[in-house]
Parts: structure tokens; sequence; C-alpha cells
């Protein structure tokens, strides 16, 4: 029988930090709960409370309408750069 993997408990890394409400215009505290191809983490990743992943997916809604934050990132060009041969 294989060991069970033990992982460390996941915390709210906003409540750690004493926020009380996520503004959509503090881009660089949103890029937490964000992939790199831009898309929304899930709750059981990050380990946000309920409350602030509410308040962070209601603020990365309104970045992207905004446009502060892109709605999808191309990564096409990165790994085409990466393997084009010069």
């Amino acid at each position: 029988m294989a060991e069970k993997r033990k992982y460390g408990k996941k915390f709210c890394k906003y409540t750690e930090m004493k926020i009380d409400f996520i503004d959509y215009k503090n881009t660089d505290l949103l890029k937490i709960s964000m992939s790199e191809r831009g898309k929304i983490m899930p709750r059981r990743l990050t380990g946000n409370s309920k409350s602030s992943q509410e308040m962070v997916e209601k603020a990365i809604k309104r970045a992207r309408h905004m446009a502060l934050v892109p709605y999808i990132v191309d990564t096409q060009n990165v790994t085409d750069a990466a393997y084009s041969k010069h």
C-alpha cells in the first residue's frame, strides 16, 4: 500500500495580510489568485476563504472589464520564440 502524502494546511493569503476589501485597481494583489494564463484559480488550490474568493472573483472580472487584466494571455508567441531556429 502506498503511503498517503501529507500536505501543509492551506491558508487564506488575504486574511493573513489583513485585507478586508479587494479592489479591482490593485492588479498586483489580484495576480496572487490568477494563473499565468490569466485564469482565476479555484479555492481548493489557493486556500482562500469563501468571502475572499468571492471578492477576488468580482474584482478580477471588474478589472478584466476595465482592461486592467487581460481576459486571455497568448502563450503561443512565447513558445514559438523558444522553439524557433535562428
